[in-house]
């Protein structure tokens, strides 16, 4: 079977410090509830600069330039150990500062709602055309800025979201209707830093790829954000938009939601595309999200950690027709949560790992890999929410034992082998799986390993639409070469047949 295959993947992180104290639903909150609060005064103090992000190895690991396994070799926590050789660019993408960033939403921003004061719009201007992937086209949409006195009134007078860097107003996004809450001031702000933060992930995967953007015919785009108006709150399209800015021109697209599942659900339903044959290069794509910034905040700063979770977050892959070299994804190894599973940890795991393998008679150390959610533990653990990839490896190590794959001396041995330590934020979607990926296709390539399970789970109850919980996972896989479509009857051959049934069926019809 020609099964699709995975030609690359990239990953962006922003620093956003403003964007944690301005919009971040933990801070928006406070703000409301407890305008005076301690929290709220002292959280500047708390914040990471811009080299200190970078020089972070849980986000050089995210970008590439370090692996998962170097970080075992460094003890936890790790936010006060610095790394010699930090670099913002890396080997899948980039961290880029808050103010590129910002003049990168006002690019992306297709009905002139961003509007950013003069001298910081030059500031940027400068900055964002030293950028390998900016192109001059796009730095020409930052235009000139406006006056600081209109921006203010804007805010002030027609509730526009206020855009803040090193503490000042530089800017503001406009409502785009006067009674609409799906498109104030504070959603579009949401959303076009969605759409900034995958279209710069989009970019570096087709740079870092050596990937014709013209021939991309599909985009999946996985956030946890919903762009629409008030006739249709999650209509979408924001794989269609960031198509355009990415200059994918032959593409078309749409979005897929499943909270923090959403990912794998896409690379299965993009895996499942090609293979079919409906199209042939299917990216996969999603942007990061303001609401979580700063969500774990106040637990950091009782702590004495910094507030960790200053970055927005996008992923971006590319699922293509079997070249014969590239890792494929076994869509015949496909575990999901199905209705009647239930929300037990063990139901869970169980469905998603176990139920595929069984399947295909596999065991669970059959697996060399497991990318589950692979949230940063410097980032949970102050929390109180624990190390989160590690209970997952101990919950399938568990069910190896009870299924008889491995002994319970084994487990230890079993969770270093098979599992790895986390490094993505905690951007909801982002950690849910896919930021191996890009580890899995280079390590699989290399003769490393050969199999690698990508688990996502969502809490759907979030909506309030069901209390069911939800997840899927496949399974990424050394390439064996391609098959030929028809390995019996020869193409030749049936059309031969077939011409003689007509003739037949002909001869049929004159004698009659």
């Amino acid at each position: 079977m020609n099964y699709s295959v995975v030609k690359g993947s990239s990953y962006v992180l922003v620093h956003a410090p403003d964007m944690v104290i301005h919009n971040g639903t933990t801070q928006t909150t406070e703000r409301q509830l407890h305008p005076d609060s301690e929290y709220l005064k002292t959280l500047p103090e708390h914040l990471r600069s811009f080299d200190e992000v970078v020089n972070y190895l849980p986000n050089q690991v995210y970008i590439g330039n370090h692996t998962p396994a170097e970080l075992r070799t460094y003890e936890q926590p790790w936010f006060d150990k610095k790394i010699d050789d930090a670099s913002k660019d890396g080997k899948f993408g980039e961290i880029l500062p808050q103010q590129e960033f910002i003049g990168l939403i006002k690019i992306v921003d297709a009905f002139d709602l961003v509007k950013l004061e003069e001298s910081f719009t030059e500031e940027v201007r400068k900055k964002l055309s030293a950028h390998p992937l900016i192109t001059e086209d796009m730095v020409a949409k930052l235009k000139k800025g406006e006056d600081i006195e209109q921006i203010e009134k804007l805010i002030s007078e027609q509730g526009a979201e206020a855009i803040y860097d090193n503490r000042k107003i530089v800017g503001c996004v406009k409502r785009a209707h006067d009674i609409d809450l799906n498109l104030t001031a504070h959603v579009l702000f949401e959303n076009l830093v969605a759409k900034a933060s995958a279209g710069l992930t989009a970019l570096n995967l087709i740079a870092k790829n050596n990937i014709n953007p013209e021939e991309i015919d599909y985009v999946i785009e996985c956030s946890e954000e919903a762009c629409g108006d008030m006739n249709q709150r999650g209509g979408g399209n924001f794989a269609k938009a960031i198509a355009e800015f990415a200059g994918l021109t032959n593409a078309t697209g749409s979005d897929t939601r499943g909270f923090c599942a959403a990912p794998t659900h896409a690379l299965v339903l993009a895996a499942s595309l090609v293979q079919a044959g409906t199209f042939k290069n299917v990216m996969v794509v999603a942007g990061g999200s303001t609401a979580k910034l700063g969500m774990n905040g106040k637990d950091h700063i009782k702590k004495g950690v910094p507030v960790l979770e200053d970055v927005v977050a996008g992923f971006a892959t590319l699922v293509s027709e079997n070249d014969g070299v590239s890792p494929v994804f076994r869509t015949d190894i496909v575990g999901t949560h199905k209705v009647g599973t239930g929300s037990s940890p063990q139901g869970v795991i169980t469905s998603l790992v176990t139920e595929p393998l069984d399947r295909n008679d596999l065991k669970i150390t059959d697996i060399d890999e497991y990318s589950v959610e692979m949230q940063n533990p410097d980032i949970t653990k102050p929390a109180g929410a624990g190390d989160v990839p590690s209970a997952n490896y101990k919950m399938i190590a568990a069910l190896g034992v009870k299924r008889g794959d491995l002994e319970k001396t084994e487990m230890p041995g079993f969770i270093k082998d098979h599992g790895m330590e986390g490094w993505a934020p905690t951007q909801g979607h982002i950690p849910s799986g896919v930021p191996y990926l890009g580890f899995a296709r280079d390590e699989i390539m290399s003769g490393k390993i050969n199999k690698v399970m990508f688990v996502g789970k969502g809490s759907l109850f979030l909506g309030r639409m069901t209390n069911l919980f939800d997840g899927i996972s496949i399974v990424l896989a050394k390439n064996e070469g391609k098959k030929e479509a028809s390995e019996g009857v020869s193409e030749e051959k049936v059309r031969g047949l077939v011409a003689e049934a007509m003739r037949d069926f002909a001869s049929h019809l004159l004698n009659e």
